[in-house]
């Protein structure tokens, strides 16, 4: 008998595994068909979202990305040549920067780099507004709000102006305007040419009239005119050359700001430090009777110094009274 309860007890154990087994199997191959069904879906969810993402990308970085491109400073004027032309050139910018400073310094090393120089570095802080408020022991609080702001003016070799323009808009932060001309000088320069010649002809000249001989008066004046020629002849040369460095270096006006900053600082409350330390109620106290007492002299002393109004006054009263007590005419 034992053994036969045993025989069904493995019986029925051995049983119960098997449909165990049976089912588990069955959910396996069910939840692999689902997988199987799902993954097509979740293929194209996957090539959409992946398609997607790059115009996301873009549309952030589009919102988000700071700064200007070198395409924002490039323009034709600067770079446009003709053989037959002379071209003086200047550049204008406004922008917006992080460190007004940092920028002044890359800026002026990317000048040198360029073969140019710097003209002009003007850093101004304009201070907007300041409060402040007393925080005790003799002490105050100070706010005061300010921006800084720069002013450049630099010269680099005409054919590289471009370059510069490009190398430095990575120091902006927004560009508020630029501004690009190139003026064709090249009848500026033949007028300087011909005031040069004219200028040496009248020396030569001069120097003739000179040699002919004549009075000592005539001769005196030859040479004061010949002095002045030869005057004219440098300022000629002088302006020629002027031209020529305009004509090879052009002229780059840069003005940079920073955004508003709030300087704090702690300062002596002179007020609070007078008022504690200034005399008690007493001493204010007789000190005020005794600039009464001396503006009430002073007040005496000028109403005497009237005297002669007082007079006028007491004789218009007299008379004024003997006028009223005189009886009327019957």
């Amino acid at each position: 008998m034992r053994i036969n309860r045993t025989y069904r007890v493995a019986s029925s154990l051995a049983l119960l595994f098997l449909i165990a087994s049976c089912s588990k199997r069955e959910m396996s191959s069910h939840e692999a068909e689902v997988a199987a069904a799902a993954a097509p879906a979740m293929g194209e969810a996957a090539d959409a979202a992946a398609a997607a993402a790059p115009a996301e990308r873009q549309e952030a970085s589009a919102l988000q990305a700071p700064g200007v491109t070198a395409a924002q400073l490039a323009s034709d004027v600067v770079v446009q040549t003709d053989p037959q032309r002379r071209f003086i050139r200047t550049a204008q910018a406004d922008f917006q920067v992080k460190d007004v400073y940092r920028t002044a310094l890359a800026i002026e090393d990317e000048v040198a780099k360029q073969g140019g120089f710097v003209v002009d570095n003007d850093i101004q802080s304009q201070v907007q507004r300041v409060q402040s408020r007393p925080l005790g022991n003799g002490k105050r609080l100070e706010l005061a709000e300010y921006r800084l702001q720069g002013a450049l003016t630099v010269r680099v070799p005409s054919e590289r102006t471009q370059v510069f323009l490009r190398a430095i808009a990575s120091q902006m932060e927004f560009l508020d305007r630029r501004h690009f001309t190139a003026r064709d000088a090249q009848f500026d320069l033949l007028r300087q040419q011909l005031a040069r010649q004219r200028a040496q002809d009248e020396q030569q000249e001069l120097g003739d009239a000179v040699q002919g001989g004549g009075k000592l008066g005539d001769k005196a004046d030859a040479i004061h005119a010949r002095g002045e020629a030869r005057t004219s002849r440098d300022e000629a040369v002088i302006a020629q050359k002027e031209f020529e460095d305009r004509v090879a270096y052009s002229t780059i006006t840069l003005s940079l700001s920073q955004d508003v900053q709030v300087r704090r600082s702690e300062r002596v409350d002179v007020d609070a430090v007078f008022r504690d330390n200034g005399p008690g109620f007493f001493r204010q106290l007789g000190d005020a009777l005794a600039v009464g007492w001396r503006g009430g002299q002073q007040a005496v002393v000028a109403l005497a110094a009237l005297w002669p109004l007082w007079l006028v006054v007491l004789a218009m009263v007299i008379g004024w009274r003997r006028w009223r007590r005189k009886p009327a005419a019957g």
